[in-house]
């Protein structure tokens, strides 16, 4: 059977959850040029990273709680749409380049994520 509509909700959120975390990742990186002192201290200093490790802490979470309801083999497949969309993040909020490699390479991930999820088991 296909994935019923809560699981690929559960799912999708997920995968927009990880570039989410990246993105603080991104944001702690550039604050960090901002900061001074010793490298301990810059890292508790940088508020997108504590947001960053708080994030995927939670995600971690919610990531066990879909792998209570969906095969991992799928879960997973959704988990790739997320990472394809890290370049589209980084091009919307920090003018990063594009192209249309990354372009094709998108249409390719989430039409593979539309053929597994409509997969039925063997």
């Amino acid at each position: 059977m296909s994935l019923s509509l809560k699981d690929t909700v559960l799912c999708s959120v997920f995968a927009v959850a990880l570039p989410v975390g990246q993105m603080l990742f991104k944001m702690a990186a550039i604050a960090n040029a901002s900061l001074d002192g010793p490298i301990v201290l810059r890292l508790i200093k940088n508020i997108p990273l504590m947001s960053a490790f708080a994030w995927y802490g939670i995600t971690a979470l919610f990531w066990f709680y879909v792998l209570t309801r969906v095969p991992l083999s799928t879960a997973y497949a959704f988990s790739m749409v997320g990472s394809a969309l890290v370049p589209v993040m980084a091009w919307v909020l920090f003018k990063e380049a594009l192209n249309w490699q990354m372009g094709i390479g998108f249409v390719v991930i989430f039409v593979g994520l539309m053929i597994i999820a409509q997969a039925r088991p063997a």
